[in-house]
């Protein structure tokens, strides 16, 4: 049976997800030559790089995904909390602010965003962003969590129980 990029990517997915790493690495390496252009191949050696604890090749990887595809929001997203994780937040802000240019409506990026300016402590510009992302999904927990923490910075009692009552009534 003849290889395929296909059938190596599922392979190194299902490697992947059972912390063999080295092995799932292997197989992507082994697809991208056949497809060099693949963005998606690149973009899952990528997740496999970081999951395993390796953020600077994480990096790269996603970053050849992205000149290949640099209109993907997994891809953007993922290189956004990359390069958080690594403590470049410049450039995650970076790359949240290209994302959004092509999809104003990617409530994962607004959130994205929300964190790094929290992390800045830039309140009011978290608060802003957290806002924006529940705008365009209401129910996405993890924007509430993080503005309910952004408005105790702020001293907004009222906006804390607002988020803690709609994250009740989610259930989680």
């Amino acid at each position: 049976m003849r290889e395929n990029c296909e059938k190596l990517n599922n392979q190194a997915i299902d490697l992947a997800s059972k912390g063999q790493y080295k092995e799932a690495i292997a197989c992507f390496m082994r697809a991208i030559t056949m497809e060099r252009q693949n963005y998606l191949l690149w973009y899952n050696l990528g997740i496999t790089y970081r999951d395993s604890g390796d953020l600077a090749a994480a990096k790269l990887t996603m970053e050849k995904a992205f000149r290949i595809n640099p209109e993907d929001d997994g891809v953007i997203e993922t290189l956004a909390i990359i390069c958080f994780n690594m403590g470049s937040l410049n450039e995650a802000m970076n790359y949240c602010i290209i994302g959004l240019q092509f999809n104003e409506n990617n409530y994962h990026l607004w959130n994205t965003m929300g964190v790094l300016y929290f992390n800045q402590s830039c309140y009011e510009d978290a608060s802003e962003a957290f806002e924006q992302a529940l705008t365009i999904n209401p129910y996405y927990y993890d924007s509430l969590y993080n503005l309910r923490d952004t408005y105790e910075e702020l001293g907004n009692k009222a906006g804390m129980e607002e988020c803690s009552a709609r994250m009740a009534e989610l259930g989680m």
